[in-house]
């Protein structure tokens, strides 16, 4: 069974078609980065469609439990410590990590006694990384996870992902970084108007859009979907 999956989820806004059937799954062990034009799907709630997290509907209180998310708008009180916030989110959950487990995981060392609002911006991404993950999830999800970081902070938040795939858990990232799905993935999704027009590993996405660079490849299939696209209407 794999960790999560989406089975002919559609969305629709009036006479708007948002998600066209989409498939999709998740392995354990796996990350998987999600690419797609900004209004292409990819964060888009279906509203018909089978969706489920662990075999259990995703707002099933299974399924919340044995998830985290780092959502990329994300706010907590300035006024708390480090170690209070992990303390205060760690409490939600039956099973939690240690706090100097996720501390460690989220390279939180030396700033446990900070306020929220003494951190630079890499220390903050890093807390909220540290919010996601402190209830010992299997699944994360992780939205736009170092947009407006500098390059060693994106980095730095890199090697802690890598960490957590590695200790077997299931992330499904999307980022507009395409460097940064080409450095983390082990499988990439491209959707472009509400549909799946590739899937596969990097190698095999930059393969299918006949370039060495992720970048370009992406750019060329989103190009050959609204060529195929342009063809039907005609």
């Amino acid at each position: 069974m794999p960790v999560a999956m989406l089975q002919n989820v559609a969305k629709n806004y009036g006479a708007v078609t948002a998600l066209r059937g989409i498939d999709l799954t998740i392995e354990a062990g796996e990350l998987l980065a999600v690419l797609g034009p900004n209004g292409a799907g990819k964060t888009t709630t279906p509203t018909s469609g089978r969706a489920e997290i662990f075999g259990h509907p995703p707002s099933s209180h299974p399924a919340k439990l044995r998830r985290g998310a780092m959502l990329q708008v994300a706010r907590v009180p300035e006024t708390l410590r480090v170690c209070e916030h992990i303390e205060l989110f760690s409490s939600y959950y039956p099973k939690p990590l240690k706090l100097e487990e996720t501390i460690a995981a989220a390279g939180l060392g030396g700033v446990e006694t900070r306020l929220f609002g003494e951190l630079s911006g890499g220390q903050k991404q890093r807390l909220l990384f540290a919010l996601a993950i402190c209830g010992n999830p299997d699944l994360l999800f992780l939205d736009e996870p170092t947009v407006g970081l500098d390059v060693a902070a994106r980095r730095g938040l890199w090697t802690h992902i890598r960490g957590f795939v590695e200790r077997g858990g299931s992330v499904l990232l999307t980022t507009h970084y395409l460097d940064e799905a080409d450095a983390l993935a082990d499988r990439i999704a491209v959707i472009d108007q509400g549909r799946i027009i590739a899937q596969g590993t990097p190698a095999e996405i930059k393969l299918r859009g006949a370039s060495a660079g992720l970048e370009d490849a992406f750019l060329s299939l989103v190009r050959q979907n609204a060529n195929s696209i342009e063809e039907v209407l005609q």
